[in-house]
């Protein structure tokens, strides 16, 4: 069988030796020193240079309490093409989605479009960063201060990603990524936060203690989103091992573009001035009818890819129905390959041979 991904899994010695420290210390969480350790060497890692990060139980509560700071409770103008959680949390947080339409090529919100869906009831830009491909951060940031609107941008792909030569967490009022165990950096569990304004971030950071300022004080409204470290401890022990994951996916991917026929499928435009991670590989057929045929043949064998992102969000049944034309169409012809360390030539041989000979 061949899965559309696998996690990383670290050496269990070194694993081992790093999770005895919290045992050693009978310290589980409540920001013990793997935590902090871990965050320290993200933002060295990352070279971030006036941003600061923490790190949080996943990848959807970072969204949950950027929203809660920064929505409040209006409209907040978003991608129908991302994963369930980017509407989700802005549902659960008592705001209103606004969809905004997509680039077919890029995948990301279209950002000529984004001025014409503000209102005065619009408090907030939540965009997604689609398969570690940013949005066209620089327009995205100009609207946001012509309009007075702060802006989240979902990287929850985009570890490691880079644009104009920075790291894609350094840009928005918040940027939020995904630590979860089918992620090119994981933690089994987890998600990071980073913001650069020190009050916002002391603000995030209560958020995600229950609100805590010391031990009796309260900051303010707050929930319980901390990284265990038992997490952290998996996250150090991945982190060290980087550098291999994403050049293993990257000649993983080059192999893939060299033997799928263009004829058959297109691939993900990457946005100018990025330096891309290889966390996905979407491809995009002619049709869903030449889509399902290619993912039936693949499944006869065993292989079984996914379709990221499906059904365009703007379909979900707790959305006042809107059309959305370009992610309607792309996301029903939208098929992400099975990509891994550990994903053999012979493997992708088999995967693109079904796809090639599918129609």
């Amino acid at each position: 069988m061949i899965p559309v991904t696998k996690s990383y899994i670290p050496d269990l010695d070194s694993y081992t030796s790093t999770v005895k420290r919290a045992f050693d210390n009978a310290w589980l969480t409540n920001r013990g020193e793997l935590v902090e350790e871990l965050e320290d060497n993200l933002s060295d890692y990352l070279n971030l240079k006036d941003t600061q990060l923490f790190c949080l139980n996943n990848g959807t509560t970072p969204i949950q309490i950027a929203l809660k700071l920064l929505a409040n409770g209006g409209e907040v103008i978003t991608t129908p093409f991302s994963y369930v959680a980017t509407t989700a949390a802005i549902v659960w947080e008592n705001c209103t989605p606004v969809f905004v339409d997509i680039h077919k090529d890029y995948l990301t919100i279209d950002e000529s479009k984004i001025e014409e869906a503000i209102t005065d009831k619009t408090t907030c830009i939540l965009a997604t960063h689609v398969f570690g491909n940013p949005c066209n951060i620089d327009a995205i940031e100009k609207i946001a201060k012509k309009h007075g609107l702060k802006v989240i941008f979902d990287a929850a792909h985009c570890f490691g990603v880079k644009y104009k030569g920075k790291s894609i967490f350094e840009f928005g009022d918040v940027s939020t990524c995904s630590f979860h165990a089918t992620k090119l950096f994981h933690s089994g569990e987890g998600g990071g936060i980073f913001c650069k304004d020190k009050e916002l971030f002391q603000s995030l950071f209560h958020g995600h203690n229950f609100g805590h300022n010391g031990p009796y004080d309260f900051h303010g409204l707050g929930i319980n989103g901390k990284m265990s470290e038992l997490h952290a401890a998996l996250g150090l022990t991945v982190l060290k091992h980087i550098d291999e994951i994403i050049v293993n996916r990257k000649v993983a991917v080059e192999y893939y573009k060299e033997q799928l026929s263009t004829t058959v499928i297109s691939h993900l435009k990457i946005r100018e001035s990025v330096e891309w991670n290889y966390s996905y590989l979407p491809v995009i057929f002619k049709s869903e009818e030449a889509l399902l045929k290619a993912l039936n043949d693949l499944e006869q064998k065993e292989i079984f890819p996914r379709r990221y992102f499906y059904p365009s969000l703007n379909k979900l049944n707790y959305i006042t129905p809107i059309t959305m034309n370009v992610s309607e169409d792309v996301s029903s012809r939208v098929l992400c390959l099975p990509l891994f360390s550990g994903l053999s030539k012979g493997d992708i041989d088999l995967i693109c041979q079904t796809i090639n000979n599918s129609n």
